[in-house]
């Protein structure tokens, strides 16, 4: 990446209160193109809903790429379409721009994807407008994403700037419910993220505050997520010997011996580790999804075995080799009588960490705020939200996140996208990308 760009950057990080410059011609035309196009991308959002996306539906991940590569073809894109059915899932969508001259500013490479977690089997499926909220199955997450992505990128192109902007947009189809083995799954992903200058991310827009004066805020930081599973085994015998030297502490005891020094002694800042699921007594075991869990047993025979699945949440590569490093120590230090095994999932989303140059991104992004009339975006506390697919990047290319519209009730049956937060959030990406491809600072 460009040293003098990061040495600038990070310079702006310490402007605390950007001064504000009225839009150019440019970028006024750039606000009047979303606006007077509100229509086109409200419907294009509304076909989008209506085709069911869930993760596991190949066929309707796959339609929605096709609408998809519909509109961004006609603005210049060469779209292609990767499939990735060894991997379980129906593929991507990947779509080039390069500009027509050598390009002066920044790589861009922005981040989406194409399905939901609403399957067709779920009674949600179909788009409702109610005021100045779109409810349906993605409607925000992250279909509303795409069609702020669209709409922006719409923007650039009657007013110019498209033209001069190096930009790749992957949409993943399966975010949701990733693919395996994930390496595959996030092959394309990573690849592009290798030669980028710049991630995008247009998840939603995330608004911090009590009802009625919420602050848009901005994401330089997504922490990562990581399964793990703990099994253990101990010697079966009767109840009236727990504890005793020949019978030892039995599988329970230790199972909750393990977890409760998770608890205890795990107290790293922004870290989390959730225990989901725990079956124990003379036989315990997980089904092959490891989402359900059997266990046999009786009140006056010890614990043969035990098991237990859960999470672990952190914000940097270094904090989740430390936590890892703190958790199996806790196992190996097994009470009389049990043993223990614990593994991490080998499809974990890395984390994203919040650097340098994410920060001097969301410097840019306020220059943008400023120069709109809109208040300044702080930072919001990685904790706030999930792990995502610019994870899979972070530690390539610099990022923001956040950058899709405000919604609630995302991943339920009353998910909701904030329509005007469309508008906005359009306007805010195509200023903020047209400088980027011009190499203003």
């Amino acid at each position: 990446m460009n040293q003098s760009f990061h040495f600038a950057a990070a310079l702006c990080v310490l402007v605390s209160a950007p001064l504000a410059a009225a839009p150019t011609p440019t970028e006024q035309r750039m606000i009047a193109t979303v606006d007077q196009e509100q229509g086109r991308t409200l419907s294009f959002l509304e076909r989008m809903v209506n085709q069911n996306s869930g993760s596991l539906n190949l066929a309707g991940v796959e339609a929605v790429g096709k609408m998809v590569r519909a509109e961004f073809e006609p603005l210049g894109f060469d779209v292609r379409w990767i499939p990735l059915k060894e991997t379980g899932r129906a593929g991507h969508i990947v779509a080039y721009h390069r500009p027509r001259t050598a390009a002066r500013g920044q790589k861009m490479l922005l981040i989406g994807h194409l399905d939901t977690v609403f399957e067709p089997d779920s009674p949600f499926q179909r788009w409702i407008r109610e005021g100045n909220e779109g409810r349906g199955p993605g409607a925000a997450d992250n279909k509303g994403g795409i069609a702020v992505i669209l709409a922006a990128v719409r923007a650039m192109k009657a007013a110019g700037t498209l033209a001069g902007a190096d930009i790749t947009i992957v949409l993943t189809g399966d975010e949701e419910d990733s693919g395996n083995p994930i390496a595959l799954a996030r092959r394309d992903l990573i690849a592009e993220g290798k030669k980028a200058d710049v991630a995008l991310d247009f998840e939603g827009l995330s608004r911090d505050g009590p009802p009625g004066a919420e602050r848009d805020m901005g994401v330089v930081a997504r922490r990562g997520s990581m399964g793990w599973t703990l099994k253990v085994t101990g010697r079966p015998g009767h109840s009236s010997g727990i504890f005793s030297a020949q019978a030892g502490y039995g599988a329970n005891y230790e199972l909750a011996r393990i977890l409760d020094s998770f608890r205890r002694d795990l107290t790293d800042d922004k870290l989390t580790y959730n225990v989901g699921l725990i079956s124990g007594g003379t036989t315990a075991a997980l089904d092959e999804d490891r989402i359900r869990a059997t266990a046999t047993g009786k009140s006056n025979i010890i614990a043969a075995e035990a098991v237990a699945r859960g999470d672990l949440r952190a914000l940097t590569p270094a904090q989740v080799e430390r936590t890892q490093a703190k958790m199996r120590a806790i196992v190996a230090a097994s009470l009389p009588g049990a043993k223990a095994e614990l593994t991490f999932d080998e499809d974990a989303y890395p984390p994203m960490a919040p650097t340098a140059g994410n920060r001097a991104l969301l410097a840019r992004l306020n220059q943008v705020n400023a120069d709109l009339g809109l208040a300044r975006q702080e930072e919001q506390d990685p904790l706030k939200r999930g792990a995502g697919d610019i994870s899979f990047v972070a530690q390539d290319v610099d990022g923001l996140v956040g950058l899709g519209p405000a919604s609630r009730g995302d991943h339920t049956a009353e998910e909701r996208v904030d329509i005007p937060s469309i508008w906005l959030q359009a306007k805010r990406a195509a200023l903020l990308m047209s400088r980027l491809a011009a190499g203003k600072r």
